[in-house]
């Protein structure tokens, strides 16, 4: 077929949920189709294994996943760019390396902004957690064992799974290091593994005592040499980990999408753009006009399959499917010692099996996708 009368389908985005779909695209090629994956780096890191990589129980290689040769695989051209913009109405795609992309069908799936805005004034010494490859890249760099001067006062903001893990692992870092440091959690009471079980809160709240992790419950903003606390305290800080949760990237303000108050794309339960039929989206960049959903890996995971069906239906025709959220999640919660916290329904318990769960699901999602085995889900 020439390619003038092919159907242009853009992934934007290399994250999670697009890595079913080029799964999908692998096992059974889009027929006349011509299919771009557009994603800021060829590797993309599986957010629930930087902590144990911190922690010391995994090589940087264990969670990056090779985008290229699975794009091969489904047929699509692989462009390492950022999005900068999108005119939903004209369907075109900006990208950082001065291209315009157009598409017939696209899917958004790049993620939200760690939202650091508060933090600014802290300047070099801020270290967000996403994107991850490049969190991943600025640890490494920051505490090489080989640099004459540590950081001393290591303090994460944010008191999300995200947060409470990096603790755990950046404390568990320390003990090995050459140099000592402190580690403290600082996040708002409520937000503190907010939608989680109190078991769990009351777990994690314990463990951390035990590590020496001070949490302060306070609001935080960036100053000279670290952080001013809402309580009236400073709190000095050497590097300063960002995982405040995500912000809506700001080009889609004026993408013509129908967004949501904070600025994320308003989809239905079948992940398709309120205003624009043609657009799709999951992950952190989505609000969902039907139910409060938690911006998590966990979901954007869960999701994946449904998007990939749903592009599939979009160019054929066929029926849309919904995602709905289990009604019990399975939340595992590493303790960057061996152990983790296990949340299922009304379930909670604690310990190294917890830990060895966690790590044959999340060793079994990367190898399924960096390794190639992608049979159906």
């Amino acid at each position: 077929m020439d390619s003038e009368s092919m159907m242009r389908v853009v992934l934007a985005g290399g994250g999670h949920a697009h890595l079913a779909v080029l799964a999908d695209w692998a096992r059974k090629p889009l027929p006349a189709t011509r299919r771009w994956l557009v994603t800021s780096s060829r590797f993309t890191a599986y957010s629930g294994m930087v902590p144990g990589w911190l922690a010391g129980f995994y090589r940087a290689e264990d969670l990056t996943i090779d985008l290229e040769p699975l794009a091969e695989r489904a047929g699509a051209e692989l462009v390492l760019a950022d999005v900068i913009g999108l005119d939903a109405e004209h369907r075109m795609l900006a990208l950082s390396n001065g291209e315009a992309l157009a598409f017939d069908l696209l899917s958004l799936a790049t993620g939200g902004e760690t939202d650091t805005s508060a933090l600014a004034a802290a300047g070099q010494r801020l270290l967000p957690v996403r994107p991850m490859c490049g969190f991943i890249a600025q640890w490494q760099g920051r505490f090489a064992p080989d640099l004459p001067i540590q950081p001393q006062e290591v303090v994460v903001v944010g008191g999300g799974a995200a947060g409470v893990e990096l603790a755990f692992a950046i404390c568990a870092v320390q003990k090995g290091a050459a140099a000592r440091y402190r580690v403290s959690l600082v996040t708002a009471r409520e937000r503190f593994l907010a939608g989680h079980d109190q078991r769990v809160r009351k777990l994690a709240k314990r463990a951390l005592q035990e590590r020496g992790i001070a949490v302060h419950f306070a609001q935080a903003v960036g100053a000279e040499g670290g952080l001013l606390l809402s309580n009236g305290r400073f709190l000095e800080a050497d590097c300063i980990v960002a995982a405040t949760g995500s912000r809506a990237p700001h080009w889609l303000a004026q993408s013509g999408l129908a967004c949501s108050p904070e600025g994320f794309v308003a989809v239905g339960p079948d992940m398709r753009s309120l205003s624009h039929s043609a657009i799709f989206a999951a992950g952190d960049i989505i609000e969902r006009a039907d139910r409060r959903l938690e911006r998590s890996g966990v979901h954007a995971v869960k999701a994946g399959p449904v998007l990939a069906a749903n592009l599939r239906a979009a160019l054929e025709e066929g029926a849309m499917r919904h995602y709905l959220p289990r009604r019990r999640t399975l939340y595992l919660l590493a303790l960057g010692d061996g152990r983790a916290i296990c949340s299922w329904g009304s379930f909670v318990g604690m310990g190294r099996w917890a830990w060895r769960l966690k790590d044959w699901i999340d060793r079994s999602f990367v190898r399924r996708y960096r390794d190639h085995n992608i049979a159906p889900e």
